[in-house]
């Protein structure tokens, strides 16, 4: 499942981070890392972007990059 994927209100463990060079250091960069418990906050009407809360902060990224970031289940 992908973060795209994650329901509006739903909380999540971050997997793996997908995305090649820059990219991906800019996910990590962000707080977007393996391990790390992210919640959708909002989706915007037409699906994008997606608000998210991680680490207690607000972030907002599309829903193209939010697909390559693969999650599980909060344990």
């Amino acid at each position: 499942m992908t973060l795209a994927q994650l329901p509006v209100g739903k909380t999540a463990i971050i997997k793996t981070v997908g995305g090649e060079g820059a990219l991906r250091l800019r996910f990590l960069d962000m707080g977007l890392i393996p391990k790390t418990v992210v919640k959708v906050q909002k989706v915007a009407p037409m699906g994008d972007p997606i608000q998210l809360l991680i680490r207690g902060y607000e972030l907002t990224v599309r829903k193209e990059d939010a697909e390559k970031i693969e999650i599980g289940e909060v344990n």
